[in-house]
């Protein structure tokens, strides 16, 4: 409902409403008002990099122009607009609010004394036999050889595993990669999958990955997954909690150890999980997200966009709160979070940020909440509650 009204108000605003669009919108303002005015206020937060003046202007056109919209001409027409005053009024009302909020709080925006560059690709390679080689120091071509493959780093970063079918490779030897606080990376497995790592993530592969029947890895952390497609040959990745068996899809998991639950988000295809202590099992279909926690599975609808946010580089936040939000700051800035006051814990925030700007940057658009406020003092982050 909610991606239909933005798309609503997107051609209201561009004035590419048809007629049929134009009676669902009024129709959405008298029975739906609520979502309508969360949709227009999101909408003015993503917009909120602008001048609070021009803000204030487009969107009091386009709320206007929903209160003058001509009307259809059935016969419930007078409750229709009636109702249509109201609703529109209200939504005026929260949206002059938020817009008025916005200008004041950039007026007092919090200056720090400090800042925090964001994370990088960074990462800890370590061989079978032991040797760990920084993939972020490490130059550009081949990083290691042994017998059956070689493993290069690529100009744009990532580590390429490369077999050779002309020799054998021991089924017992594993490589593992892990990622620091602050750190991210993109590995190619010997089997063709693509795996990106997040921050303060491992992921633990047998180098005969690419020819054994059973292909599984090992994860602790976060990573984004394209499963090279081979239906003779599961793929399985295994965590703390759970296993997610596919054969060749796109998916997300989301399994810290600082987290009560683990997520698994589908993007494409199919992916079966299994909860390893209560043996339930689900199936995922492309839009959803399973939460496993220690009584067992749910599934649910996914926000993609806020799932793999990660990956394509910013952070998305949707009515989260604090305590989740700034987990996540503190493993990809690697800094420390210190509550001056636990009620901030729980304090709701709803947008989207860079991950590649300072913490700063991050740190003054959860303030504009009113509700909380930041020192950052070293590499610590202390919180107020306002």
């Amino acid at each position: 409902m909610e991606e239909r009204i933005h798309y609503l108000l997107q051609q209201f605003t561009t004035k590419k409403l048809s007629q049929a669009e134009r009676e669902e919108l009024l129709a959405l303002a008298v029975d739906n008002n609520s979502l309508l005015s969360d949709e227009i206020v999101k909408m003015i937060i993503a917009e909120e990099e602008h001048a609070a003046d021009v803000v204030d202007e487009k969107w009091n056109s386009v709320l206007n122009k929903i209160l003058t919209v001509d009307k259809p001409a059935r016969s419930p027409k007078r409750v229709l607009m009636k109702s249509l005053k109201w609703a529109a009024a209200a939504v005026v009302f929260i949206v002059f609010s938020v817009t008025a909020y916005i200008s004041l709080q950039k007026k007092k925006e919090h200056v720090f004394a400090t800042d925090v560059a964001p994370g990088k690709n960074k990462a800890i390679l370590t061989l079978a036999d032991g040797k760990k080689i920084s993939l972020s120091d490490a130059l550009t071509g081949d990083v290691a050889k042994e017998a059956g493959f070689s493993i290069t780093k690529t100009a744009d970063g990532q580590l390429v595993y490369n077999i050779d079918e002309s020799e054998s490779v021991d089924d017992t030897r594993v490589n593992t990669i892990a990622t620091p606080n602050g750190g991210e990376w993109q590995i190619r497995l010997p089997d063709g999958t693509k795996v990106w790592l997040n921050a303060a993530s491992s992921m633990q592969y047998g180098l005969n990955i690419g020819k054994a029947k059973q292909r599984m890895v090992k994860l602790d952390g976060e990573a984004y997954f394209e499963v090279a497609k081979d239906n003779a040959r599961p793929f399985i990745v295994e965590t703390d909690k759970q296993l997610v068996e596919v054969l060749g899809t796109h998916f997300n998991i989301n399994s810290y150890h600082d987290e009560i639950v683990t997520k698994t988000t589908l993007l494409e295809g199919s992916v079966r999980v299994l909860h390893k202590s209560t043996n339930e099992t689900e199936i995922l279909k492309p839009g959803d997200q399973s939460i496993v926690s220690a009584s067992g599975i749910d599934v649910k609808e996914a926000d993609v966009d806020e799932a793999i946010a990660w990956k394509e580089g910013y952070f998305k936040f949707n009515n989260e709160k604090h305590a989740s939000i700034l987990r996540k700051l503190a493993r990809w800035y690697n800094v420390e979070v210190e509550y001056a006051d636990p009620q901030a814990k729980n304090v709701i925030y709803y947008g989207t940020v860079s991950r590649f700007e300072k913490i700063s940057k991050v740190l003054t658009k959860l303030e504009q909440t009113g509700q909380v406020r930041f020192d950052i003092k070293g590499n610590k982050i202390i919180v107020h509650k306002e």
